[in-house]
């Protein structure tokens, strides 16, 4: 059994929209990023990597690299189960814990763990989101 964390952040984005885990949340700013900037993917992608010890998120989908601009990160994600396959591991769960004043990731968990348990092939219960506040503290509070 291999064990991999994964980490991500991204600025708040006006004019695009938030997808977070493979679902898009209406009424609120986007991230920023090369990709569609859902940080959750991103995390969920370089935990699968580092576990594998098969680099990361930026060394597989470089924001050198135009084919990834704009990229649905659900793909990637895929992309990146691939990779893990081909080192003949296979994903058994994944654990995502989301950090954020706004918005509140509790509506929207269920859509969270069917998309990502899809892209893994390890469905919903082998999924676990839940959301956490900074409680206003620090940059990320802010």
């Amino acid at each position: 059994m291999r064990i991999g964390t994964g980490y991500d952040s991204h600025r708040f984005a006006e004019g695009r929209p938030l997808i977070l885990g493979g679902v898009r949340i209406p009424d609120h700013a986007g991230l920023s990023g090369h990709s569609d900037g859902d940080a959750v993917a991103h995390a969920v992608i370089d935990a699968l990597l580092g576990a594998a010890a098969a680099g990361n998120v930026g060394s597989h989908f470089p924001p050198t690299d135009d084919r990834w601009k704009d990229a649905d990160s659900m793909e990637l994600l895929r992309r990146a189960v691939q990779v893990l396959e081909g080192r003949n591991y296979q994903v058994v769960n994944v654990d995502v814990t989301v950090v954020c004043e706004s918005p509140k990731i509790g509506p929207w968990v269920d859509a969270m763990r069917d998309a990502l348990g899809a892209v893994l092939r390890i469905g919903p219960g082998g999924v676990s989101v839940k959301g956490k506040t900074n409680e206003r503290m620090g940059w990320i509070g802010r």
